[in-house]
This record gives C-alpha cells, sequence and structure tokens, in this order.
C-alpha cells in the first residue's frame, strides 16, 4: 500500500465542534504513527452558509491544540467542475440518471412515509425513464442508482464488518437541479484526487460511506479504507451538539484549559493504551492505533478536563507556566506588564496551588498584578474597628524588619492574635482584605513575602483603614 494519507474535512458553516477536533486529533495522530501525511480540507460549497470567520477558526483551534496540515491547504469549492465531471461521467456509464420529478411530488412522498412512520426514500419513479419521455420545462437533479440487489460490506476498522441490504440505499442525488454537486459526490472525488487511504470520521456518516463506497465502484477507484469513531454525548447520554455549552475549542480557552491538556483528554476519550492516562505527544503519536478505539459513545466530562489541566499546572516547569499564563491574560484579560513578571513567577509555587485553570492562577495573581487594589465591598465590611487595629498594628511591626520570610512573620502573626484576643483567621482575614481586595486567595504568609515591604507599607497605609 501507498503512504498513509488521512484528512479532515470540516464545513465553514460554524465554530469547529470539540467532536470535529476529537476526529481531527485521531485521523492526524494515525498518519503520523503510520510516518504518513494529513491533510486539511475545507467543504465550503454551501455558499450562503460558508464563511471565511469560520474557516479562520478552524485552522486557528487545529493550530491552538498542536494539529498543523501537511502540504496545501484543500479548498472543496475549488474542484467543483471536477465533481461535476464525475457526475456526467456517471450517467454516461448507466450508474447515475435525470429525475424530473417535481419537489411537490417529493414532499408527497415524504408526507406519505411520515404517514406510515417510515423513513422516507425516493420511489426511483425516473430510474428507467426513456429520455424521449422526459418533461422540457423542469430542470432535474441528478441521482446516482444505488444497487437493489443484494448487500454491502463495510470492511470497518474500528466497528468490524457492517453489512446492509442494498435495497435500503436509496438513489441518492448527486448534481442539484442547479447544477451544483451534493455532499457525497464532491466528498468522494475529492477523498479519490487526494490519493486518501485512511477515512477517519464519526459513525453518524456510516450510511454516507454505502453511498461513497458505490461511486468509488462504479467509478473502478480503488476502495480506501474507513474507520468510523463512535459520537462524543453529554453525561446524560445524549449527543453533543453546537448548541452546548462547552462545545468549541474557544470555550475552553477562554476558561484556561491549556492545548496539551484538552488534546491528552481528547486523547483518551473513547481511545485507550494499556492502563496509560498521561501521554506526551511524542508518546500520542508513538501509541496511537485505531484497534484502541471503543465502539461505544464517550461523554465528555468537564470534571475530567479540570482535572487533567490541574494535573499539567503542576506538572510542568514554572517558566512554561508563566508563559501560558502571560498568553492567555494577553488575549482574554489583560496583559500582564513586563515589570511584573518575575515577582509572579517567583510566587507561581503558590499561585497555582488548587488552580484547576489558567484562570484561576490569573484571579490569584491580580494582588500582585494590578497595584491599585480594587475592594470587594462585601469583604470590605470586614474591616471593622478591631480590624484596623490589628493592620495598624501589624505595619508597625512590620516596618522594624529588613527582610520577609516565613520564620519572622511568623512570631508577629502570633503576637497579634494574643494581643487582639482573637484566632488565625482574625488577623490573617483583615490583612488579606487590606492586601488584596478580598478575603479569598492565597495564604497570608505568601501574600505579604510576595508583595515585599515597601509594597505592603503603600497598601496598609490606605487611609480607608485609619
Amino acid at each position: 500500500m501507498s503512504n498513509v494519507a488521512t484528512r479532515f474535512a470540516p464545513s465553514p458553516t460554524g465554530a469547529l465542534h470539540i467532536g470535529g477536533v476529537r476526529t481531527a486529533l485521531f485521523c492526524w495522530l494515525y498518519s503520523k504513527n503510520k510516518k504518513g501525511t494529513f491533510h486539511l480540507r475545507i467543504e465550503d460549497t454551501d455558499k450562503e452558509r460558508s464563511k471565511d470567520e469560520h474557516k479562520n477558526q478552524i485552522i486557528k483551534s487545529l493550530k491552538w491544540i498542536g494539529i498543523e496540515h501537511d502540504g496545501e491547504l484543500y479548498i472543496q469549492s475549488t474542484k467543483i467542475n471536477d465533481h461535476i465531471g464525475v457526475a456526467n461521467e456517471l450517467l454516461k456509464n448507466g450508474h447515475a440518471y435525470k429525475c424530473y420529478c417535481s419537489s411537490d411530488e417529493i414532499e408527497a412522498q415524504k408526507k406519505r412515509a411520515r404517514q406510515k412512520k417510515l423513513p422516507y426514500t425516493y420511489n426511483r419513479k425516473c430510474r428507467e425513464l426513456n429520455e424521449d419521455d422526459t418533461p422540457k420545462d423542469i430542470k432535474p437533479v441528478v441521482r446516482f442508482k444505488s444497487k437493489i440487489e443484494g448487500s454491502s460490506i463495510l470492511e470497518d476498522l474500528v466497528q468490524g464488518n457492517v453489512e446492509i441490504d442494498n435495497i435500503t440505499i436509496e438513489d441518492f442525488i448527486i448534481l442539484r437541479n442547479d447544477g451544483t454537486p451534493t455532499y457525497n459526490l464532491s466528498a468522494t472525488v475529492d477523498d479519490h484526487q487526494m490519493n486518501m487511504t485512511h477515512i477517519i470520521r464519526g459513525d453518524d456518516h456510516k450510511i454516507n460511506t454505502f453511498k461513497q463506497m458505490q461511486i468509488y465502484l462504479s467509478m473502478k477507484w480503488d476502495l480506501p479504507n474507513f474507520a468510523h469513531i463512535p459520537l462524543i454525548h453529554t453525561l446524560e447520554g445524549k449527543k453533543l451538539s453546537k448548541r452546548d455549552n462547552a462545545s468549541t475549542l474557544d470555550d475552553y480557552s477562554k476558561i484556561g484549559i491549556m492545548p496539551a491538556s484538552l488534546r491528552n483528554y481528547l486523547l483518551r476519550l473513547g481511545w485507550s493504551y494499556k492502563d496509560k492516562e498521561i501521554f506526551t505527544l511524542e508518546e500520542s503519536i508513538e501509541y496511537f492505533n485505531l484497534d484502541g478505539i471503543g465502539k461505544s459513545p464517550s461523554k465528555l466530562d468537564i470534571n475530567r478536563i479540570l482535572s487533567m489541566n490541574e494535573h499539567y499546572i503542576k506538572s510542568i516547569s514554572e517558566d512554561e507556566l508563566y508563559d501560558h499564563l502571560a498568553q492567555y491574560s494577553k488575549l482574554y484579560k489583560e496583559k500582564i506588564p513586563d515589570e511584573k513578571e518575575e515577582r509572579i513567577k517567583a510566587s507561581l509555587t503558590f499561585l497555582k496551588n488548587k488552580a484547576k485553570t489558567l484562570e484561576d492562577i490569573y484571579n490569584n495573581s491580580k494582588y500582585i498584578i494590578f497595584d491599585e487594589v480594587s475592594f470587594n465591598p462585601n469583604d470590605l465590611k470586614l474591616i471593622d474597628e478591631k480590624a484596623k487595629n490589628i493592620i495598624a498594628n501589624f505595619l508597625n511591626k512590620i516596618l522594624l524588619l529588613t527582610s520577609l520570610n516565613k520564620e519572622l512573620l511568623e512570631p508577629i502573626i502570633s503576637d497579634l492574635i494574643k494581643d487582639h484576643e482573637t484566632n488565625f483567621k482574625g488577623v490573617g482575614q483583615p490583612l488579606r482584605v487590606a492586601l488584596t481586595g478580598s478575603k479569598f486567595g492565597p495564604g497570608i504568609y505568601d501574600i505579604i513575602i510576595s508583595l515585599g515591604k515597601d509594597e505592603i507599607q503603600k497598601r496598609l497605609s490606605n487611609k480607608i483603614f485609619s
């Protein structure tokens, strides 16, 4: 067999769906595992709904998660004449025919099918129509002449052999009455011309595969290998759709999920290798195979994604983590000032504590990023007269220190607890509010040390605490 070639072929009619990303990932990994090529085809023949913004989002999303296509970007609409040429060839060799049924006739057939609670299939009225008997005032569609006798077998690399009675495959339209090709014709011609060896896609395409196989055989083309991946479902067991929350990569990027952790999660969503959970990019390529893909739908679990992201936050270097944080802040929040980089890097050991996303780390870091403290109004109510005295006493004591470390700070906090007849929370909470604007956040010792003596003096000298 020639070198493995796979493709991902989205339509630019909306944002790239998470299920599509997983399909693209599986195609890409399979081709790389086999030292083959992975191609991106934009199926933009739906001119009304196809938009450049969606095409650009698809390309950007794939790049974000680490999937780069080989060769030129393939644009389906530039190949329309080739698709029409194949339709004419199928007409010529008797594998297709012109259908003159009006839209009213088709609608009547569909209505009868609904009444009988049966799936609609065209009744093949025009299949053997004599050319001389054709109406002259109707623009026909062109239908593929599907097999009626016997059955067809799809040798699926994931699902195993799938057999279907040929009579259940309708004479599907390959050219509309305006002369434009339909999906099944265009996709088949493109896959043949692109020399695709493996078509890996969602198992909702199985019926399309049977139709496309018939086009291949009628044209005497070599069949590619087919693999159909079970779909992704919600936790409730429903098919995941673009209308669901967190269905696009942007949804995950915005809350601070990192590309490598989402890629690892999607890899394990419906695929397994021994009992291994965490895969580097190199390991993903080395171990990926179609045998490891399960036959049942997988459930998208945001808690598992957050858990995977937390693992990556804890395991990557702090330099790398800072780069992710800086990029995230620039895209979705406010750019971190250059002069704050070293202070935040030095504080990441505790800023990342319990953080599941880059957004969590950003929120933990805001007291360092912004010189002006933004107070939570409810938390500010905690600063009563007793709290103000604690803040003033703490400031006086800290000004006497030449350096800041936990060993020097602990006795000060202990004395304040004793002098004001309170507990650790009674001292730590007002100090945290005064220094960060919120009663929530990192530990008080970490906050104090990370800010430094000058910044603490500035913040605790705020007139609202006097």
